[in-house]
């Protein structure tokens, strides 16, 4: 089994500039006291928008009580629609006048149809109308038509900040469906594959900011970022899919802070049928369609392998770049071409350095994988074994 990431589907963003106009004019101004703008792109979500909205109508503090009115407001961007999914948005706020709710219908041209333009432009407006507020450490927060979020949502995502993190990245739960066995099963098996990789993860290469329990997915159905690292890593990536994975990509080059937290969490659909080439629903429809097919992922042996690596290098680069006398590292990474290891000053940040070193030193995914039931249990074996990991 192949997993879904930028590096596979596309290789280039080559157009990360907003549309020269903006479809935002109509817009009030925004309320001094805005600390979040929830975004939401939606194409041809009629039938699903209602339940979203009514979600983030409900939304309330840690003590269950509502959230002030200005605290957040909600911008959806119906592009490319061919249903009335503008004219539910308009429907809902009607009826919810406390919710500062509005919306935008656009028609992108072909080479620009796709959620990652639409949710740059959402994200960009965001970020403008947060800054006019004079919050420019308030959130935009993203998610999707087809997502309900917790009543806390909001709540939870802001206590994760207050630790000073720059984004929060939610869990992700599918909603109940009459999804095959087998889907089912495949869904199960890779959630406790991905959760046992980042418990590792977390053991070997552990990050204060992002401490166990954690969660391993950082996509657009909840994801906040604040104004501050938005503008610092220059907006959202504009892919045609996976342009979420893609700002998490940027995030780490940029060595910002990204808090995985199982606290904060939404209910997304389990369509098969979705509204972008490669997404949730295209994972689903490749587990349908392997059905009782042996899945492969990357052995875990590597993984342990690229983790220490990983924690010595850093440590390598932040020495190299304290001034201090790093060869005390070194000898620990013996196998590490020369140029690598004198190359960590020629990078402002160990994110970027990573990046260029990391496919020098270990092999793709595909190099070396072994069945998803195996790899839980070597994982498991792995943690286990966690104290002689570090030290050995």
């Amino acid at each position: 089994m192949e997993y879904a990431t930028p590096h596979r589907f596309h290789s280039a963003h080559p157009n990360n500039t907003a549309l020269p106009f903006s479809v935002w004019s109509h817009l009030p101004p925004p309320s001094p006291t805005l600390r979040a703008t929830v975004i939401i792109p939606a194409k041809d979500e009629a039938d699903s928008l209602a339940a979203t909205l009514a979600a983030l109508a409900a939304q309330t503090n840690e003590q269950g009580q509502p959230l002030p009115p200005g605290f957040f407001e909600v911008l959806v961007l119906a592009n490319n629609c061919t249903d009335h999914t503008a004219a539910v948005v308009q429907a809902f706020a009607a009826t919810h006048p406390t919710l500062a709710l509005h919306v935008a219908e656009l028609t992108l041209p072909p080479a620009e149809a796709h959620v990652g333009r639409a949710r740059r432009l959402l994200m960009d407006e965001a970020a403008y109308r947060l800054e006019l507020a004079g919050q420019p450490r308030a959130a935009i927060i993203s998610t999707d038509a087809d997502t309900r979020v917790a009543p806390d949502w909001l709540a939870a995502t802001f206590r994760e900040l207050a630790l000073g993190v720059d984004a929060v990245a939610g869990r992700i739960l599918m909603e109940e469906s009459r999804r095959t066995c087998p889907v089912r099963r495949c869904q199960l098996q890779d959630a406790t594959y991905q959760l046992l990789r980042v418990q590792l993860e977390t053991q070997l290469d552990p990050q204060p900011h992002d401490p166990w329990p954690r969660h391993h997915q950082h996509f657009g159905a909840s994801l906040a970022v604040t104004v501050a690292a938005y503008r610092q890593v220059g907006g959202l990536p504009v892919v045609p899919y996976l342009e979420d994975e893609a700002l998490y990509q940027t995030l780490l080059r940029h060595d910002l802070q990204v808090r995985h937290s199982p606290a904060v969490r939404v209910f997304t659909s389990g369509r098969q049928q979705g509204r972008v080439a490669v997404g949730l629903s295209w994972q689903l429809r490749e587990w349908a369609r392997l059905g009782q097919q042996q899945l492969l992922v990357s052995n875990p042996a590597t993984l342990v392998q690229e983790l220490k690596l990983r924690r010595q290098l850093r440590q390598h680069w932040q020495l190299a770049w304290s001034s201090e006398a790093f060869e005390q590292v070194v000898s620990g990474l013996e196998e590490v071409p020369a140029e690598l290891l004198a190359a960590p000053l020629g990078y402002a940040t160990f994110g970027a350095y990573w990046e260029w070193a990391r496919p020098q030193l270990l092999p793709s995914g595909a190099e070396d994988q072994v069945p998803l039931a195996l790899a839980i249990t070597i994982l498991r074996t792995e943690l286990a074994r966690v104290p002689a990991l570090v030290h050995g």
